[in-house]
């Protein structure tokens, strides 16, 4: 079996895949690794793990030399012919650039994001927190097994008196948008965009609120972050 992850939402400072025996590793570069939104990429990694010439659906061309390469030298021909994927040296500055500073901008964009959970869930205008380094988490410990730490990311639903727009117009530090892995702190209310073509009836299904709102925590003073957090909500 071809054993793929999206590591997009740990990035490799937080999660190693081959560790659980992945093939293949995709990452947005886009997100965590150039982390200032300011540049388009991604990448795959093939990890070595995988026997490519037992692979019944590659190309004879590429059936060449080293059979360890026969897979990724698919993904790039065939990704070249196809989409022209190309990546601009702008572009790839940026990222370089970026990457230099994973570690850095990880560590602190997790303590952060554990800190305004933390805070969210004990607030009372605040319903649910879902965020995977709180303990009462349904994964937290798996998160804890396999993630360096509990990520960057996390959502919370806001108790039925307030309105999640309202709460959002009245943050200053935070930025409404719908990208994520910045060293800005993104927000997005996720019933109004993602998942607004499936309907009411199916986000109840699947536990997502109408006031549903998705954070990606930046690298910002954290003290900045919880008196906006603080504000926005009491006001």
């Amino acid at each position: 079996i071809l054993f793929c992850v999206d590591n997009t939402m740990t990035s490799p400072y937080l999660f190693r895949p081959k560790t659980v025996k992945a093939s293949l590793v995709v990452n947005a570069l886009t997100k965590y690794i150039g982390g200032h939104g300011n540049a388009l990429g991604g990448c795959v990694t093939d990890t070595g793990l995988y026997d490519w010439s037992e692979f019944p659906n590659l190309y004879d061309n590429y059936k060449k030399g080293d059979s360890s390469l026969w897979g990724i030298t698919q993904v790039k021909k065939k990704g070249l012919r196809d989409f022209g994927a190309s990546l601009g040296p702008e572009a790839a500055h940026h990222l370089a650039v970026g990457s230099e500073t994973l570690a850095l901008r990880m560590e602190k964009s997790c303590s952060n994001a554990m800190a305004l959970a933390s805070f969210c869930d004990k607030h009372p205008n605040i319903q649910n927190v879902y965020y995977p380094g709180l303990s009462d988490h349904p994964q937290h410990q798996r998160a804890k097994s396999l993630f360096n730490r509990f990520g960057a990311i996390f959502s919370i639903d806001l108790t039925p008196q307030l309105d999640c727009f309202d709460f959002l117009n009245k943050l200053d530090c935070v930025i409404s948008s719908s990208n994520l892995g910045d060293v800005r702190t993104l927000a997005i209310p996720v019933a109004h965009t993602i998942y607004f073509e499936m309907g009411a009836e199916r986000r109840a299904s699947m536990g997502i609120a109408d006031s549903m709102i998705r954070f990606s925590v930046g690298v910002e003073d954290i003290t900045d972050l919880l008196d906006d957090f603080n504000q926005a909500l009491e006001n």
